[in-house]
């Protein structure tokens, strides 16, 4: 009875002393598998490198002490925050800049409404001078045909003024004084050819201040046309274009 009990403590230590080595080779084969379990290797990534305006300082490995592969952290990078009035300025040099084109093209529409007036008014003036110009020239030619008949007139009081021709007026008149009647005839024509003298006279002066004043006319009228025209060329290259 004594040697059962002692064979079943002997069978169950036995039985428990397997068990205890089936768990630790376990553990070992386990252990073991994962060290043999295999790592990954880093792949390398090629890096553009950007052009760059300032030096690049390159350091060589041997100036650094190789600590263990560190992983660097990238840091953040603060925004510089705008000032409060910025915004508010750009708008307002904005605005000021439309408001001065607006000015610039107001100015540039009144200057060429301004041209547009004038030239009227330099067509006004040249058709004035114009009319002017012709008018004198008219009176001019008045003068001029004036004149020429008060000359015909004189020219033919000079040929009735001479004797034979007073003496044939009189001589169909029937009178008993013909000598008397010829005084008085002579009389007559010498005093009409003073009268027509006088005025031809009269005529040839204002024919001359006609002349002279025809041909400042004619002058003050090519003057006026050489500026118009010109004015009217600067316009038209100077005309602005309505978008």
């Amino acid at each position: 009875m004594n040697f059962t009990i002692f064979g079943r403590q002997k069978l169950i230590a036995a039985a428990f002393g397997l068990m205890v080595m089936c768990i630790s080779v376990s553990d070992i084969d386990a252990q073991t598998k994962r060290k043999k379990k295999p790592t990954k290797r880093p792949v390398p990534v090629s890096t553009v490198v950007q052009p760059q305006t300032e030096p690049l300082i390159i350091s060589r490995a041997e100036d650094f002490p190789d600590t263990g592969s560190t992983i660097v952290q990238p840091m953040a990078i603060e925004r510089l925050a705008e000032p409060a009035g910025t915004a508010d300025t750009s708008a307002q040099s904005y605005e000021d800049l439309l408001n001065r084109i607006k000015s610039l093209e107001a100015l540039k529409k009144n200057d060429y409404d301004t041209k547009q007036k004038r030239l009227m008014l330099n067509l006004d003036i040249l058709t004035r001078a114009e009319s002017r110009a012709e008018t004198l020239r008219k009176q001019l030619f008045d003068m001029i045909e004036k004149e020429n008949t008060y000359k015909a007139k004189l020219d033919q009081i000079d040929t009735d003024i001479r004797p034979e021709a007073i003496e044939r007026s009189v001589a169909f008149a029937g009178t008993l004084r013909p000598e008397e009647l010829r005084g008085m005839r002579k009389k007559s024509l010498d005093s009409e050819k003073t009268n027509l003298q006088m005025l031809v006279t009269e005529i040839q002066r204002i024919r001359s201040s006609l002349d002279q004043n025809v041909q400042k006319a004619d002058i003050l009228v090519d003057k006026l046309r050489a500026k118009l025209e010109k004015e009217i060329d600067d316009a038209l290259v100077e005309e602005p274009k309505d978008n």
